[in-house]
Parts: structure tokens; C-alpha cells; sequence
């Protein structure tokens, strides 16, 4: 599989979980890993003033050993190298990094402090949930520790639903596990995706009838040769349903995009977002159209 994957480090916990999860990818998936650190540019930047420049070549020297030290935990098999970015925000430099490397992911971390094996945005990731045209992979609280780098992907699982955006979210969905080896698996969510104010007979409905048509019918679409799981996420709210679904240590997750995204952009839905209050295992978001969809009618306002 082509591309490569951008991880945005720090040298806190968070940090080490992204790079954990970044080589994994890295290995399972055949690509080149290029570690990122996202430095303040606001100050640093003046060629006029020498106690600035020499400021930038003490923290660039900093940083620079802190990758140092990240690298030499990378198993020696998978290509990766260390960069240092100066940039306004760190999530617009690794959106920039992402875009010069041609990055298939951009991974990042979760929040100090967030529950060991479990998921807490960071203003990074918001920021990046709300704005990279790159899919953005999150890592667990306790990545680094939870799971050896050396654990392969054993299952890609896609949150099917109804919205814009669904078969790009497969088409990911079968490009990633046919590149790992995994095995994949459909879940839908169509029951907790419906229009606020639906009673609970109607709901009962949706989740019974419709929900599995479009598990029937994403199944249906998959390519020549690929087959896949399917599984109705039941219980009584989002958190509910994934608390109650199977979860394999090697696995990753994939939702799409909400559908107030701009095209080319991300936006964490709601559905998505209660997703990871209760998720063990990695989640990729992706956007809900290609670069290519659109590339002949310029951006939308």
C-alpha cells in the first residue's frame, strides 16, 4: 500500500501512544513512518534578532533529540525518519507534513490524563478532527504499553451508516485491510443516526429493518473476493452498543466524516464522538469525499 503515515509527537505519554500506533500502522500496512514535531513559530522566526535565532537552535536541538530517542524505539524493519516544523499550531503542521509526505494517515494521541485504554480529545486532535483533508488516527490512552508495535492488524471494523460519505468510508475500509491482512467486518449504526424527536417504536423499527439493509447492502457492494463480517451494533444508545460489541487487541476502527464537513475536510460527528467515550482500540476518521471527487469543480463555499 502506498503512502506513508505522519505521527504527531511529543515527548509526554500521549505522545509514545501515537508513535506506538503510528509504527504499527507503519509496519502492517508496508509504509514509511515520519515522525513529526510541530514547534511554536510565533517568535522564532525574526532573521534580524540573534537571541531569536539562537532561541530556534536551542529548542530545534531539543526537539531534535527527543526524536532521537523516539526513533531508536521504532523496530529497525520499518523505514522512518524525524522531522521538526515550525507552525502556528501543531495541527496545522502536521496537516502541512501530512500533505508534503503524502500521508495516508496523520496519527495522533489522546489527551493527558484520559482513562488507560480509552480515548479523551486534545485540542491537536480536535483541531485536526475539524479540519485535515488526511484521515486522522486516534490512539488510545495506554497505546504504548496496551499493545507491542509487533501486534499485526488482525481487523479493520466500519461503522456503516446512511450518510454522504459511505462508500468512500468502505472503499477505505477494504484498502486497509487488504493491505494488512486483516480480516474486515461491517457494523452498522443507522439505529442511533436517525432524526431527533423519533419515538422509540420508530427507532425500534429503524433498527431492526433498516439497519440491517444497509449491512446487506454494503456487503453486497464489496469488491470481487472480498468478503466480510457483519454485525449489528444493539443496545440502547451508541455508548451502550460499543460497550457491548467484541473488540480484538489488534483491531482498528473506521467512521466517516460528519456531514457538516466541508468537502475535502473532516468534522467529528456526534455519533463518531460518543463512539470513543467507550472505544478500547484505534479509530481512523475519513473524510467523506475524495480530493478527487471534487478536483475539476474547485472548493465549495
Amino acid at each position: 500500500m502506498s503512502g506513508a503515515i505522519v505521527v504527531g509527537y511529543t515527548a509526554t505519554e500521549s505522545g509514545a501512544d501515537a508513535l506506538a500506533l503510528g509504527a504499527r500502522l507503519a509496519r502492517g500496512l508496508g509504509m514509511r513512518l515520519h515522525l513529526v514535531i510541530v514547534l511554536p513559530s510565533e517568535g522564532t522566526r525574526s532573521a534580524a534578532v540573534p537571541p531569536e535565532r539562537a532561541y530556534e537552535a536551542h529548542i530545534r536541538a531539543q526537539a531534535q533529540e527527543w526524536l532521537r530517542d523516539a526513533l531508536a524505539q521504532v523496530p529497525q524493519d520499518i523505514t522512518r525518519s524525524g522531522h521538526v516544523r515550525f507552525e502556528e499550531s501543531f495541527a496545522a503542521g502536521l496537516i502541512a507534513a501530512g500533505e508534503e509526505f503524502g500521508a495516508r494517515l496523520i496519527v495522533v494521541g489522546a489527551a493527558n490524563g484520559s482513562t488507560f485504554g480509552r480515548h479523551r480529545l486534545g485540542s491537536v486532535a480536535s483541531e485536526l478532527l475539524h479540519s485535515s483533508t488526511i484521515p486522522v488516527a486516534l490512539a488510545p490512552a495506554g497505546s504504548a504499553t496496551r499493545t507491542r508495535i509487533d501486534t499485526p492488524i488482525t481487523r479493520v471494523t466500519a461503522a456503516i451508516g446512511t450518510r454522504p460519505g459511505a462508500d468512500v468510508l468502505l472503499e477505505e475500509a477494504v484498502s486497509l485491510a487488504s493491505a494488512s491482512g486483516g480480516s474486515l467486518r461491517l457494523i452498522s449504526l443507522v439505529p442511533f443516526d436517525v432524526p431527533p424527536g423519533l419515538d422509540t417504536g420508530a427507532i425500534t423499527l429503524v433498527r431492526n429493518v433498516h439497519g440491517d439493509d444497509v449491512l446487506a447492502q454494503a456487503r453486497a457492494s464489496l469488491p470481487e473476493g472480498v468478503s466480510a463480517d457483519v454485525e449489528r451494533a444493539a443496545g440502547d444508545s451508541v455508548e451502550d452498543a460499543v460497550a457491548h460489541l467484541p473488540w480484538q487487541d489488534g483491531e482498528i476502527v473506521l467512521v466517516g466524516s460528519s456531514r457538516l464537513a466541508q468537502p475535502r475536510r473532516l468534522f467529528l460527528g456526534s455519533t463518531a464522538a460518543k463512539m470513543l467515550h467507550e472505544l478500547p482500540v484505534p479509530m481512523i476518521v475519513v473524510p467523506r469525499t475524495r480530493a478527487t471527487d471534487i478536483s475539476t469543480g474547485g472548493d465549495q463555499a
